[in-house]
């Protein structure tokens, strides 16, 4: 595996060779949630095979021919994949494997083993103060208490310093108001908070986006004020203007892209039925000249997911200055 100093120096040659930083790595679609702002959870994608941990390591070496990525390895619910600690583990041997989890499987057994396998960090997503409320928008009983009891045992696990535990939380119509609440729960627990709105094309309806007035500057205040808000002020300056009708100039393909549960390669998860090569049947090369040729023709404006919005903030200037701690700093705990 490579040290952590050598894969951050092999991030900055990426982003300075502007090869893409960013991989969405979708596990699974299979999910015991069924969360109403998101359908992914019966996505056919859920019945086809799935890699196994040899086809992950093999796809991570060929992504690393242009240099260390930010992996984010999600779903569906990736933690019903009993061996995601050997995938975090293959991919952890070249880049930096991120887990975004709804928290339900996360046991002390589970926790220590993504960790010890070297996950550089984990979001476990809550979106409302309330356990009624979170349980009703996840579909589950339960979800809030499991949630929380996650960022705990993940918090406990950590091996390295560096190894971070987020709270992700997705801004809807009704729960700006829990922002932050949920900022000094996750405070209490050690770890960090993100946010990221709402999108439509989750479930191809917009009745669950914000809709009462600027975000933007509310955040902007929340993140001044609470040390643990980790994500980037360019990327939360620019939610209104996403509310508002969108945001241009979308980098996918050429800053971030996605994989899907099969290997299929696309420009982003919402352009999965449109991939541009496979990851375990295509070289590097052809990959990424498919990618940027999708790109060019790209000009979505109907997202703005922390994949888009965090990764597209390191080539504003403002923007990859608030960001460097996050990625040149060994600080996994949220400060007090």
């Amino acid at each position: 595996m490579l040290p952590p100093l050598a894969k951050k120096h092999r991030l900055f040659r990426a982003w300075t060779s502007r090869h893409a930083l960013w991989c969405a790595w979708q596990v699974t679609y299979r999910c015991n949630f069924r969360c109403r702002f998101c359908h992914y959870w019966h996505d056919p994608l859920g019945l086809a095979p799935e890699p196994s941990v040899a086809d992950y390591s093999r796809g991570a070496r060929r992504l690393a021919s242009y240099g260390t990525m930010l992996v984010s390895l999600a779903g569906g619910e990736p933690l019903l994949r009993t061996d995601l600690p050997e995938i975090v583990s293959a991919i952890g041997e070249y880049h930096f494997p991120f887990v975004t989890t709804n928290g339900w499987f996360v046991t002390p057994q589970v926790a220590r083993d993504l960790m010890q396998a070297g996950a550089w960090g984990v979001s476990v997503s809550i979106d409302f103060a309330s356990p009624r409320r979170h349980d009703a928008a996840r579909g589950m009983d339960g979800a809030w208490r499991h949630a929380w009891r996650a960022v705990e045992l993940l918090g406990a696990a950590r091996v390295h310093k560096w190894q971070r535990v987020n709270v992700l939380a997705v801004l809807m119509e009704d729960n700006l108001d829990d922002m932050e609440p949920l900022l000094h729960m996750a405070a209490e627990r050690n770890a960090y908070f993100m946010v990221q709105p709402y999108g439509h094309l989750k479930t191809g309806s917009a009745s669950h986006a914000h809709n009462n007035g600027p975000v933007g500057p509310r955040l902007l205040a929340l993140r001044r004020k609470w040390h643990n808000f980790l994500s980037n002020p360019n990327y939360l300056s620019r939610f209104d203007d996403f509310l508002a009708g969108g945001v241009g100039g979308c980098m996918a393909g050429r800053a971030f892209f996605n994989i899907d549960s099969t290997g299929d390669v696309a420009i982003c998860v919402e352009k999965r039925r449109r991939p541009v090569a496979n990851l375990f049947r295509d070289g590097a090369a052809l990959i990424h000249r498919r990618l940027r040729e999708a790109s060019r023709s790209n000009t979505c404006a109907d997202c703005w997911y922390n994949c888009r919005g965090e990764v597209e903030s390191l080539y504003s200037p403002w923007g990859l200055w608030k960001s460097l701690p996050t990625y040149l700093f060994d600080r996994g705990r949220a400060p007090g």
